[in-house]
């Protein structure tokens, strides 16, 4: 038997069906595809960026040039590190760098690795508090044009009377309850998007603390 296909939407028709979907919430509906529009790209720009600071990757490379400084080779483990652009690498190198700095005491050395990680870490939660906001927003604002479309709902009840069809304040309160559902439907994403990209961070914060006390550690002076 040939399956039936669903007949195709002509795009003008597709048009007209998405603005009449969008005037049914109201202004709080455009605020909404306006959120999640910012959200997305939001979400995709965090991807990038993560990408490019090495959050997806295990620091395998990192990992390795530790070995290597661990064993004394440390030309060959600054080497390593020398094209890496990853958080990790970079903390890494500037722990090496300055463990090997003469004119630095321990505690220096320290304090100039822990202000490369901080900024570091810095630009990795760039944008957080944008998806942060977002997953609170959206559904306010589906609230709001709940809200709005129920007292809407109920002027029109209130407007028609003894005349008043139940059908047409069920339709009214089931268009305004279409934000709450929109509203939501941005925030969950976020949400996921945020916890997600926060466990990145901090991972990559325990990486590079772990990196860095390694390199300190392996460069004190044996006791006597």
């Amino acid at each position: 038997m040939t399956p039936i296909s669903p007949p195709a939407i002509p795009p003008a028709d597709l048009l007209t069906q998405i603005g009449d979907f969008m005037a049914m919430g109201g202004p709080a509906m455009w605020a909404i595809v306006a959120l999640s529009v910012a959200t997305l790209t939001l979400i995709l720009w965090k991807l990038g960026q993560m990408a490019a600071l090495g959050g997806f990757t295990g620091g395998r490379v990192t990992a390795r040039a530790l070995i290597l400084w661990e064993s004394g080779d440390r030309p060959a483990a600054q080497a390593a590190l020398a094209a890496r652009r990853s958080l990790r690498a970079q903390v890494v190198a500037r722990a090496m760098l300055a463990a090997q700095d003469p004119a630095l005491t321990a505690a220096q050395a320290e304090a100039a690795t822990l202000q490369v990680a901080k900024a570091g870490l810095m630009q990795a939660r760039s944008g957080l508090r944008g998806l942060e906001l977002a997953a609170a927003v959206g559904p306010l604002l589906g609230l709001l044009g709940t809200v709005t479309g129920m007292i809407a709902a109920f002027q029109g009840l209130e407007a028609a009377g003894v005349r008043a069809d139940t059908a047409t304040l069920a339709g009214g309160i089931w268009e305004a309850l279409l934000t709450t559902a929109a509203g939501m439907g941005v925030a969950i994403p976020a949400m996921v998007a945020l916890t997600w990209f926060d466990g990145l961070v901090e991972r990559l914060r325990h990486d590079m603390e772990e990196g860095a006390g390694r390199v300190f550690l392996a460069a004190r002076p044996p006791l006597p």
